[in-house]
């Protein structure tokens, strides 16, 4: 066991014939039995500021996106010497936030957590690039698919796995509640982001429909236990939307229940969108956000967009067909 999980993520290796320190009489025996399923690369898309977007056919003939982050930034818009990988865990969302290009042409189906750990695989493969940070903000609610996500986690976080390590792990939820009680109680150390962009039900009831289930005291209150728990710190991401969520009014409700819960604030200028009409507010409405939460005494960021220019920012992955790529 420990020679095949060396050459599958040690030496990600292509094929079970590669695998030559086991006995060939082994190794057809292997592949009688099992197939290494690589994802196909279709398409590399390269942003001026390098950011990578990866487009990988999987098992049906499915698409997804993975994009690969510059080592100057981390995930929450801080200096890092580690590559980002943003990795997708379902074909498109259905969870449709009405800001986001994933669920705009609709959810077909959750991934294996084959698909999940391979996507890591084959973009250290392609890029040459040890991944450092891993962050489950590409297609799809990640904890809708709970289970596969944990398990590829489990993989990629092991020392005989891809040994990323557990703080640098990163899940993201729209809110679902009871989810996040469940990754409380498991004890890797990864860490969670809610996508809250509304402070208030009325706001949030207006763009994230999963709020029509779990409103924000239920989310809050989960919040409360994963804390509780896990004695870690919870990113909150707020996408400004001109108009929606922009207001300084805004900020000081979020500021309150930020810091009540000491969670870090990443505001994130809202991304274009083909088919969508909201617009991004304008620099001074993003810095007067930022500066209500600062002064109230709140850890907050304004994050600079990577990708934007190839449709690989926070919001702008898609499912696609063949036909639309």
């Amino acid at each position: 066991v420990r020679q095949l999980t060396q050459w599958l993520y040690h030496h990600n290796c292509r094929s079970i014939d590669e695998m030559l320190n086991l006995s060939k009489s082994l190794r057809d025996q292997l592949a009688a039995e099992f197939t290494l399923h690589i994802p196909e690369c279709v398409r590399v898309l390269g942003s001026e500021d390098t950011t990578r977007k990866y487009l990988f056919r999987i098992g049906g003939g499915d698409l997804i996106e993975t994009v690969l982050i510059p080592a100057s930034l981390s995930f929450d818009g801080e200096r890092s010497d580690r590559m980002t990988l943003c990795v997708s865990s379902q074909v498109g969302c259905a969870y449709g936030c009405k800001f986001c290009a994933s669920g705009l042409d609709g959810f077909k189906r959750n991934l294996t957590t084959a698909e999940i750990v391979s996507q890591v695989l084959e973009v250290m493969h392609l890029s040459g690039k040890r991944i450092g940070n891993l962050v489950f903000m590409g297609m799809g609610e990640p904890m809708a698919n709970y289970d596969a996500v944990m398990q590829a986690i489990i993989i990629l976080n092991a020392h005989w796995g891809c040994n990323i390590g557990a703080r640098h792990i990163t899940v993201s939820t729209s809110g679902l509640v009871p989810r996040i009680r469940d990754m409380a109680d498991q004890p890797l150390q990864i860490r969670l982001a809610i996508s809250l962009h509304g402070a208030t039900d009325e706001v949030r009831n207006q763009i994230m429909p999963v709020n029509q289930r779990y409103p924000l005291a239920e989310l809050f209150d989960a919040c409360d236990y994963y804390v509780s728990h896990k004695k870690q710190k919870i990113f909150f991401e707020f996408i400004l939307i001109k108009g929606v969520n922009d207001d300084p009014a805004h900020a000081r409700v979020l500021a309150r229940h930020a810091k009540r819960l000491n969670s870090k604030v990443n505001l994130i200028p809202y991304n274009r969108v083909d088919g969508l009409d909201w617009e991004r507010p304008g620099q001074e409405t993003q810095e007067a956000f930022l500066t209500v939460l600062r002064s109230s005494g709140v850890v907050a960021t304004l994050r600079r967009e990577k990708g934007h220019d190839i449709d690989a920012a926070c919001g702008q992955l898609r499912r696609q067909t063949l036909q639309s790529a």
